[in-house]
């Protein structure tokens, strides 16, 4: 099963909107088969093994992932690729939330006279996961706030100057977190400020760009934006109070998709995952970070900490409320913590 894990994480960049998945098939103490799903509308981890078995994988046990799906979609369903294949025994890490699959796919194994066995390395397997899992079973992205820093947890100096305060090894690797992710989420301010084209610009990583996502209330991104440039312009979502229709116009002239809000960040977050998008990476400053951490629609923080003080004056990273009491203060806990060149990556969830 930490084979078949391996295996999946090759297309944690390239297989949105649907899981990351790894299948290996042993018989007689020895691997005869392995795969995974690489992109969306291809061939299943169990059917691209399949198709690379080295020997026959009748008797076999299948360790996959995840849950074999049993149902019709771009692809057949893998249940009963496995039940041609004739293996005798399935083992898998954690159950599809998905309501198509759902506990359906191990049902139809185990009347198929298979042994089937759910639960090795399930937590490993779920946070290989964790944004596919979320949207099936809320409806909604996980949400990953990007946010660097100095010592004293500051972002900028006072006039706003913040190039460069994390270091380019940290730069690089959150061009791995961009390519990873289904959508970039920033907002109007950061637009007009920096003008950022929030693609992936790593070679080492999969073409696939992720959607760029705009929260912009008046309506003011400017048609010329870097962001609607070329190649990378393979998606952008404006999120709008406005209805000046010429503007409307000219974004759309542009390629982008006008979605209509009040500002509710939770109803963002709804279409995003009625969309398919599975991890939202938020790349902003600190007004919008701060309504995302108040509004509580953050799941996970990614903050690159440099070794530099930039003094009182200079600005925050959160623009929050202070809490009434330390008891009330919003919490959250550490699980990784690793040096990124000169720098510190920490991640954080919140805490429960």
């Amino acid at each position: 099963m930490a084979r078949a894990l391996e295996l999946a994480a090759h297309g944690l960049t390239s297989t949105q909107p649907n899981p990351r998945v790894g299948c290996v098939f042993v018989r007689d103490g020895r691997i005869v088969a392995e795969g995974w799903h690489e992109h969306a509308g291809g061939p299943h981890a169990e059917v691209m093994a399949l198709a690379r078995a080295v020997d026959t994988v009748a008797g076999a046990t299948a360790y996959v992932t995840l849950e074999p799906c049993n149902h019709h979609g771009k692809t057949p369903p893998c249940s009963e690729a496995l039940i041609n294949a004739g293996v005798v025994r399935v083992v898998y890490a954690v159950a599809d939330p998905n309501p198509l699959v759902n506990g359906s796919g191990a049902r139809r194994l185990r009347e198929a006279g298979i042994q089937v066995q759910a639960g090795l390395l399930e937590e490993a397997a779920t946070e290989l996961n964790a944004g596919f899992i979320k949207r099936m079973r809320h409806g909604r992205p996980l949400v990953r706030l990007k946010l660097a820093m100095s010592l004293d947890g500051r972002t900028a100096l006072s006039d706003g100057r913040s190039k460069w305060i994390s270091s380019e090894a940290a730069r690089q690797d959150v061009q791995y977190w961009r390519a990873r992710s289904s959508a970039v989420l920033t907002g109007i301010g950061t637009v007009l400020a920096d003008d950022p084209m929030l693609s992936v610009r790593n070679p080492a990583t999969s073409v696939r760009q992720p959607l760029r996502v705009i929260l912009d209330r008046d309506l003011r991104t400017p048609p010329a934006a870097r962001l609607f440039d070329g190649a990378v312009s393979e998606g952008v979502w404006i999120f709008t109070a406005s209805s000046d229709r010429s503007r409307s116009a000219a974004l759309a002239a542009r390629g982008a998709r006008l979605e209509r809000t009040d500002g509710d960040l939770a109803q963002v977050l709804t279409r995003l995952g009625s969309a398919g998008v599975n991890e939202l990476l938020v790349e902003a400053g600190a007004t919008l970070a701060g309504a995302f951490v108040a509004q509580q629609c953050v799941d996970e923080l990614l903050l690159y900490v440099a070794p530099m003080m930039l003094g009182d004056r200079a600005r925050g990273l959160l623009n929050l409320p202070e809490p009434l009491s330390l008891a009330q203060a919003r919490r959250f806990a550490i699980f990784e913590s690793v040096a990124v060149g000169a720098d510190l990556r920490i991640r954080l969830r919140v805490e429960g």
